[in-house]
């Protein structure tokens, strides 16, 4: 065996065993390529639907969100109604309020005069005046203010 043989021996068998490596390296990337894509297919099975479920939550959530507002106008709209009604009962009740506290006072305010000149009116004229007094105070306390009939009665008065 000369020199040039023992290479190609050598050579030969450094192929081989060369080859022989690479067809286990292959195998096994062979392998392990079968259980990547066992894995994709998998994660794509079980991926679909969770995005599916997602996209439904994502929906309801936004139904909320939408009834969320609907209740948000309508209690802005009930606020509004509520703050209207208290300004038209206050409107309302207040000037009779004032006019019936304007009209006891008128009473006290006739009832302290006759109780200064006599502490109880035995005098038919006495209760005369102070039915008089009386009868003005509730006709100044009802009277509307500015309408036509003031007016005239002004004018009539003098």
């Amino acid at each position: 065996m000369s020199v040039g043989e023992l290479a190609g021996l050598l050579v030969a068998v450094f192929w081989a065993v060369l080859v022989t490596l690479l067809a286990v390296v292959l195998v096994r990337l062979s392998k392990v390529l079968r259980e990547a894509t066992v894995l994709v297919s998998a994660v794509t099975e079980q991926a679909v639907p969770l995005l599916t479920e997602a996209g439904a939550a994502v929906r309801s959530a936004n139904e909320q969100l939408e009834r969320v507002d609907e209740i948000t106008a309508n209690v802005q709209d009930a606020a509004a109604n509520a703050n209207a009604l208290s300004s038209t009962v206050a409107a309302t009740i207040g000037g009779p309020l004032v006019k019936v506290a304007a009209f006891s006072y008128g009473v006290r305010k006739a009832v302290a005069r006759q109780q200064g000149a006599a502490a109880v009116p035995g005098q038919p004229a006495d209760r005369d005046a102070l039915a008089r007094l009386v009868r003005a105070e509730v006709r100044a306390a009802t009277a509307p203010r500015g309408g036509l009939l003031a007016r005239v009665r002004r004018a009539v008065r003098g």
